[in-house]
């Protein structure tokens, strides 16, 4: 069986290095403004073998929530499409960019116990906007089938 929670660590700190923003697990990130972004676990659906198996592939999907906000430099700012929208492209590139060269990943996910064989863009719900919090977010969700190694 493969456990979740070190993917989902792996996840969030591949997704912070990359775009260099906040990442919060599940809420907002400790003391951050936006922007930054949202990282659900996603309940996961087995079939197969049991769940005890030790050597069964496992999916799991992933949402992301970018979420723009106010220029603080700027009075009376909010949280745009674009920003959102470029949030996103972040996140796309850092999940599921590939060296044209090789077609390698260009950020490994390191996972004790598994090796990622596949990621993809699962769903992508686009923005949605919040007029009361000036606050403007986008999400997607990323599958990752992981096996055991």
């Amino acid at each position: 069986m493969i456990d979740r929670l070190p993917m989902t660590m792996a996840l969030s700190a591949l997704l912070a290095s990359a775009t260099n923003l906040p990442v919060g697990r599940g809420s907002k990130p400790p003391n951050a403004t936006p922007p930054y972004f949202l990282l659900y676990a996603m309940p996961a659906t087995l079939s197969g073998a049991p769940l005890a198996d030790e050597n069964e592939d496992a999916s799991f999907v992933y949402q992301v929530t970018s979420v723009s906000g106010p220029d603080p430099t700027k009075l009376d700012s909010r949280g745009v499409a674009d920003q959102a929208e470029w949030m996103a492209d972040k996140a796309r590139k850092a999940f599921l960019g590939r060296d044209p060269a090789t077609g390698l990943w260009l950020r490994t996910l390191t996972i004790p116990g598994a090796k990622v064989i596949a990621r993809s863009l699962d769903v992508e719900a686009g923005g949605t906007n919040d007029p009361a919090d000036a606050i403007m977010s986008y999400v997607q969700r990323f599958r990752f089938d992981l096996t055991p190694t």
